[in-house]
C-alpha cells in the first residue's frame, strides 16, 4: 500500500472523526467533499431489504451529479421502517447545511449492525468538526471512519494521461464479511478529477464493478447497505470523456485496475481468513455458465474449509462445478492448482504431493478450471473459511 499522504485527488477534500457511535471510540463518521458539484454514477445491493441510505442514494443519483458523501460505521439504519428514512434524511441535512450546498447534492452511506437506528444526535454533533476538518490529505481519516470488522484499511490509487493531461483516481473501500454479489457488505467510494459525461461513466462503472466487486466472495452472504459511488469532478481538465471517444479505454483500464485491487483487499480481509483463492473457470460455452460454476466452487464451505486446512481436495471442487445443473464434459475437463494438473480425463493424479503441500501453503493460491467446452471464462477471488470467521460471526451482535 502507498503510503498515507498519496491518498489524494485534485479538488477533492475528506476527513473521518469519531462521532461516538462506535462503542470502542474510533473513527465513524466520514465525509468526501468535491470543490464543485461531479458527474456521479453508483451501484447498490440488489437486496429486498435496502437500507435508508440506499433508497436515497437511488433517487438521488438519478441526476447524474453529486457533491459529497457522508458515510458513517457502527450502524446500518437497515431494516428501520420510516424512521430510518426520516433519521438518513436528518443526516444529509445537517452535512449539506454545514457544507453549504444543496441537500440532494450529497449522498448518504451506513454500515454496521442492522436494525437499530442512527444515533442522529451524536451525528449531528459531529458535523461542524468533520466538515471544519477537512483537508486534502483526509482520505486515510475518512477509510478509518467506515471500517467495521476489517483488519486493515483498503485504499487505492491510479494516475494516468487524458490528452497531456494528468488524471487521478483514487478508491476507498470497507468490507470484510458478508461479501457476495450483489455486490459485498461493502462501501466503496471512488473520486476522480476526469472530465467525463454521465453516461460514459456509468457504463465504465457498472462494467468495473462487475468484473471485481461483482466477483468477489467471502462468505456467500448478500448485505442490505451495498453502495460503491463515484464522482468526477473535471478539475484536471481535460478533454472531456464521452462514448467513442480516443482515451475512453485508457480511462476505464485504469478504473478497472483500481476497483480490482480494491476488491482483492477486500477477499484479502475477509473475515479469519488465512488465504486469497483465484479461481478461474475457462473454455464455457457462455459466460453465465461459467460465472455460475466458479460461484459454486467459491461458496462451496467444503471447498473453502479444505483450502483453510491446507487441503489439495480436488474431489470437492469438481464436485462443487457439477452440481449447478450444467452437462459438463467430465472427461475433457481439468483441474489446474497454479500451473500443476491434479485432475484430467476424468480422474485425480496421485504423485504431486509434494508439490501440491507447498502450494497450499501459499497466502494466494491460482485454481483453474478448464471445462473443455469453449471459449468464455470467469474468475472469482474467494477466501477460505477459518475457526475465526465462526467466532467473529458468533459474537457480532444484535
Amino acid at each position: 500500500m502507498e503510503p498515507a499522504d498519496v491518498y489524494r485527488v485534485p479538488g477533492f477534500l475528506a476527513n473521518g472523526v469519531a462521532a461516538g457511535i462506535k462503542a470502542d471510540g474510533g473513527r465513524d463518521l466520514s465525509l468526501l467533499f468535491s470543490i464543485c458539484p461531479a458527474t456521479a454514477a453508483g451501484v447498490f445491493t440488489r437486496n429486498c431489504f435496502q437500507a435508508a441510505p440506499v433508497l436515497i442514494d437511488r433517487e438521488r443519483i438519478a441526476t447524474g451529479i453529486a457533491q459529497a458523501v457522508i458515510a458513517n460505521s457502527g450502524c446500518a439504519n437497515a431494516a428501520t421502517g420510516e424512521a430510518g428514512y426520516a433519521d438518513a434524511l436528518a443526516v444529509s441535512r445537517a452535512a449539506a447545511a454545514a457544507l453549504g450546498i444543496a441537500d440532494d447534492l450529497l449522498l448518504v452511506a451506513s454500515t454496521g449492525v442492522i436494525g437499530h437506528r442512527l444515533p442522529v444526535d451524536k451525528i449531528e454533533a459531529g458535523v461542524p468538526g468533520l466538515v471544519a476538518g477537512l483537508n486534502a490529505g483526509g482520505i486515510p481519516a475518512a477509510e478509518a471512519g467506515i471500517m467495521t470488522t476489517d483488519r486493515f484499511p483498503k485504499m487505492a490509487i491510479r494516475k494516468t494521461v487524458i490528452g497531456k493531461r494528468e488524471v487521478t483516481l483514487c478508491g476507498i473501500a470497507k468490507g470484510a464479511g458478508m461479501i457476495e454479489p450483489n455486490m459485498a457488505t461493502m462501501l466503496a467510494f471512488i473520486m476522480t478529477d476526469a472530465q467525463i459525461s454521465r453516461e460514459a461513466l456509468d457504463r465504465l462503472f457498472r462494467r468495473a464493478v462487475d468484473r471485481s466487486f461483482n466477483a468477489v466472495t467471502v462468505d456467500g452472504c448478500m448485505s442490505t447497505n451495498d453502495t460503491a459511488l463515484i464522482l468526477a469532478n473535471g478539475v484536471a481538465g481535460n478533454p472531456p470523456l464521452d462514448r467513442g471517444s480516443r482515451y475512453l479505454g485508457r480511462f476505464g483500464e485504469a478504473l478497472s485496475s483500481l476497483l480490482g485491487e480494491l476488491a482483492r483487499g477486500l477477499v484479502r480481509d475477509g473475515e479469519g481468513a488465512t488465504k486469497v483463492i483465484e479461481i478461474t473457470v475457462e473454455e464455457a460455452r457462455t459466460t453465465r455458465d461459467a460465472r455460475r460454476i466458479a460461484y459454486a466452487v467459491a461458496n462451496s464451505n467444503l471447498v473453502k474449509t479444505a483450502f483453510f486446512g491446507g487441503d489439495p481436495n480436488w474431489g470437492r471442487i469438481v464436485s462443487a462445478a457439477g452440481s449447478v445443473g450444467i452437462e459438463l464434459p467430465v472427461d475433457r475437463v481439468r483441474l489446474l492448482f497454479e500451473d500443476v494438473e491434479l485432475f484430467s480425463a476424468g480422474t485425480g493424479r496421485q504423485e504431486l504431493r509434494a508439490e501440491l503441500a507447498a502450494i497450499m501453503q501459499q497466502q494466494e493460491i491460482r485454481v483453474r478450471l478448464k471445462l473443455g467446452m469453449g471459449q468464455r471464462s470467469w474468475t472469482v477471488c474467494a477466501s477460505d473459511l477459518s475457526f475465526e470467521y465462526v467466532k467473529i460471526n458468533a459474537h457480532y451482535h444484535t
